[in-house]
């Protein structure tokens, strides 16, 4: 979910001011060994691999490259539909998350369809989540969204409140279902806000509150946020937190207006034959739709 992100097929991170708590960050971890059917996923190119559990659902499988990479300790939970896979977690520790992975999946299908079937990844460090998505940094980011899994960031993640982890794993999860390859970086940060915050009962100057800040202010973003407007250098938090929620409120628009279904055929039409004809199909061109969401963000924070 951003900038930072180097190669294809990693999505970027995701920050949350408003949903920073004091929880700690654990530091010390116990080693349990963990088990599953080997199986290779080549980053951003396919989904993983999954096996039949009892009763006939499918699972993910851990992929061989991580029982290799972990052999000094590999933890594993399973949910009913996701499998959550740690670096020397404690045992037990995985099992909340696989159960938060299972109702993010819900989420995720029940605007995009199913079934979602999450792999959510846990490394020990920020530095080991980097190393794993291939990139320089993730700092500040909760998660970020690889291939076909999600990639916790655990000194972030921890920081988060409740609401905040859901709408981080469900965002996350959204981008690994509906790909982003092709797209304006607006849209498909918006589209996976607009899947992480639906359900999450938040109003919408809670939800974007420091955007919320620059229009009482008299300032009014002037162009949808591009990819610079999402960079992960630590210089600017708050702008970064206002360019999630000025793509989260560009794809509100679009559903408010159009309906949600009609927010999804776009999406899907957007990377199939480009945003422009996608929007056109609407009546609007990119010019047409900032304008209208200009309106739309002044109405609904000042």
């Amino acid at each position: 979910m951003s900038v930072q992100v180097r190669r294809p097929g990693v999505a970027t991170g995701l920050l949350l001011l408003a949903f920073i708590t004091t929880a700690s960050v654990p530091t010390d971890t116990l080693t349990s060994t963990g088990s599953g059917t080997a199986a290779t996923s080549p980053a951003g190119t396919s989904s993983p691999a999954r096996s039949p559990v009892p009763g006939g659902v499918s699972v993910p499988v851990v992929p061989s490259g991580l029982r290799a990479r972990w052999s000094d300790g590999m933890t594993v939970s399973r949910g009913k539909h996701s499998l959550v896979v740690g670096h020397r977690a404690a045992p037990g520790s995985l099992d909340e998350l696989a159960r938060r992975a299972d109702a993010a999946g819900r989420r995720v299908a029940s605007v995009l369809g199913g079934p979602v079937l999450p792999l959510v990844v846990v490394p020990r460090t920020a530095r080991e989540a980097a190393e794993l998505a291939g990139v320089e940094h993730v700092d500040g980011l909760a998660a970020v969204a690889d291939g076909g899994r999600v990639i916790i960031v655990p000194e972030f993640f921890a920081m988060l409140n409740s609401t905040g982890k859901d709408v981080v794993l469900t965002h996350e999860l959204t981008h690994v279902v509906a790909g982003t390859d092709g797209l304006p970086t607006w849209l498909y940060e918006g589209l996976a806000d607009y899947v992480g915050y639906r359900d999450a009962g938040l109003p919408v100057k809670t939800a974007a509150a420091e955007l919320a800040a620059e229009v009482r202010a008299g300032r009014l973003p002037s162009a949808l946020p591009g990819p610079a407007a999402f960079a992960v250098d630590g210089r600017d938090p708050a702008r970064l937190a206002r360019a999630y929620q000025e793509a989260w409120l560009a794809c509100r628009f679009l559903a408010d207006r159009f309906g949600e279904e009609t927010l999804v055929r776009l999406y899907r039409a957007a990377r199939a034959t480009g945003v422009e004809e996608a929007l056109a199909s609407l009546g609007l061109s990119t010019a047409t739709l900032t304008a209208r969401w200009r309106d739309y963000v002044r109405d609904r924070l000042a």
